[in-house]
């Protein structure tokens, strides 16, 4: 493998896992350890603590529990902000290691970039999800749910075997992103300003008026009859 296939395999692992774990962190590990265990992809040295035994129950556990609560409309906004702290430097820990024996600036490099491309990730889904739960009926967030499920398996394999293709289809993902994200705020600020302006929180207090400056409803000095 020459330096350049080199440095895009490294660049496509370190972006996949970065960008997969802004998703879904816990099918990220999972996907990744399993897949080192059982032979059908080598993970740097530095990442081959994924697939430690303890590491990969506690993933498969805690997929397992996403599963169910990603599923759930509000249960799973809720998920999404805890997982605001959590899987954002987990991703830059991850990306980090994914430029194995690159050095400390490279490592650095890439786990502040992995930690950005994570935020924009999570942002996508958490604001996705959000304005999908100002519909009643639960089955746009089972759709949801799968469709993010399909969309990371699915690109944590075109990092690993297509490094190019998934090089091209996260631009793609980062123009859409841009795209999409700031209506999807626009969007929320409206919903939660008319719930303001619903309960009371858009209303101003009245103008206080000045002692002895009130409109009288007399008639004018001068002007009564004579």
């Amino acid at each position: 493998m020459d330096a350049l296939e080199a440095w895009v395999s490294s660049t496509a692992l370190a972006g996949g896992a970065a960008w997969a774990s802004g998703i879904n962190l816990y099918g990220t590990i999972a996907m990744l350890g399993l897949g080192h265990t059982f032979g059908f992809v080598t993970l740097p040295p530095e990442m081959q603590w994924l697939a430690g035994p303890g590491i990969l129950v506690a993933a498969c556990i805690l997929y397992g529990i996403e599963f169910i609560v990603d599923k759930v409309p509000g249960a799973d906004s809720v998920w999404d902000a805890i997982h605001t702290f959590i899987r954002i430097p987990a991703a830059g820990m991850i990306a980090g290691a994914a430029t194995g024996d690159a050095g400390w600036l490279m490592e650095a490099a890439a786990a502040l970039g992995g930690g950005g491309l994570a935020a924009v990730a999570h942002a996508t889904k958490a604001g996705g999800r959000a304005a999908i739960n100002t519909s009643p009926e639960p089955f746009s967030n089972w759709t949801a749910s799968v469709t993010e499920d399909v969309v990371v398996f699915g690109g944590l394999w075109a990092a690993l075997h297509n490094p190019w293709l998934f090089l091209g289809l996260l631009a793609v993902f980062l123009l859409f992103a841009a795209w999409l994200l700031p209506r999807v705020w626009r969007l929320l600020a409206s919903i939660f300003g008319f719930i303001g302006r619903l309960f009371g929180g858009g209303r101003t207090a009245p103008e206080a008026v000045p002692p002895g400056t009130e409109p009288s409803s007399g008639p004018a000095p001068g002007m009564g009859p004579h």
